[in-house]
């Protein structure tokens, strides 16, 4: 079977996440390189919280892409067709494909994260998930919110599911105008607007961070990108779209779709939460999605990628 590798971003984490893993050698040897580089014990950290800190960006990112590094490579599945990682997601896709090393991207997702929450003043900007609209519908309300303030599509993630982010009036007057047509919408947790223009100041200092990564070659696999769900094999083609994405549209509903396209069946969804099996269900559901974060799910995973 034709099988996909699917890695979670910001929001899947939580106290406790990677802790089955803890006893598996390769695991363990992920743990011990995040805290070398990290300079700090974040097992504590993952397993005792308190929850407060795992919310920090800065924290947050490595977190969550150390336990979906640590699930891949204790898992050690033969090579997908191809990868896709939500916004963080896409660093723990690429270190899986070994065109990243994990090294670089503990020290990289770290700034990332102190980027993207310090490039707008905290209580300025934020996100909505609006469910239940088609993208057109939330593209036009985003246009007509503009009088209040500044909004814009963040993660296109799958059929009548999409985020906006800007400041905190322009999403109230998108709210608003989407609760009026019957929608459901979640402002999220978070105190930064992602994704969006408002962002652009953390481009410059990622992409210098990016250019001092000791690149592989080329990857085993490829990752599809979020920018615009092209296949990425190097380094050239990965760190332009790497610093674009942090201030331009998730397009993950097209990177799924692709996958679906090009032939994938199966799906394995490496690092804590659900999130991204749900997802890949509102694109197609007749497929097969193993969540894999602990050993437990191992056996099904196995058996999925070499029938």
């Amino acid at each position: 079977m034709k099988w996909a590798a699917l890695f979670p971003g910001q929001g899947s984490q939580y106290v406790g996440m990677g802790k089955a893993l803890a006893d598996i050698p390769a695991a363990r040897r992920v743990f011990d390189e995040a805290e070398d580089v990290l300079g700090y014990r974040l097992r504590a950290v993952l397993w005792e919280g308190p929850e407060s800190r795992l919310v920090d960006t800065e924290v947050q990112q490595p977190a969550i892409l150390t336990v979906s590094v640590a699930a891949w490579r204790a898992l050690d599945p033969p090579d997908p067709v191809a990868a896709v990682g939500l916004s963080l997601g896409e660093y723990s896709a690429l270190v899986a494909s070994g065109l990243l090393p994990f090294g670089d991207a503990v020290r990289v997702t770290r700034l990332r994260g102190h980027l993207m929450q310090t490039a707008v003043p905290a209580g300025v900007g934020g996100m909505t998930a609006v469910l239940g609209l088609d993208a057109g519908t939330v593209e036009h309300l985003a246009v007509a919110a503009q009088t209040a303030g500044w909004v814009e599509p963040a993660n296109y993630n799958a059929p009548g599911q999409l985020v906006v982010s800007g400041t905190l009036a322009g999403l109230e007057a998108l709210e608003a105008q989407a609760r009026a047509r019957g929608a459901r919408v979640v402002r999220l947790p978070v105190s930064a607007p992602f994704h969006s223009r408002l962002l652009a100041p953390a481009e410059q200092p990622l992409a210098a961070a990016l250019a001092e990564v000791e690149w592989a070659a080329r990857g085993r696999f490829p990752v599809l990108a979020n920018v615009d769900a092209q296949a990425v094999w190097t380094a050239d083609e990965a760190v332009p779209r790497l610093v674009a994405q942090v201030s331009h549209p998730v397009r993950l509903e097209a990177g799924l779709h692709r996958l679906v396209q090009d032939g994938a069946q199966g799906f394995l969804e490496c690092g804590p939460g659900h999130a991204m099996s749900a997802l890949i269900k509102r694109v197609q559901r007749r497929v097969a999605v193993h969540a894999v974060e602990d050993p437990a799910g191992f056996a099904a995973a196995l058996e999925l990628v070499t029938s």
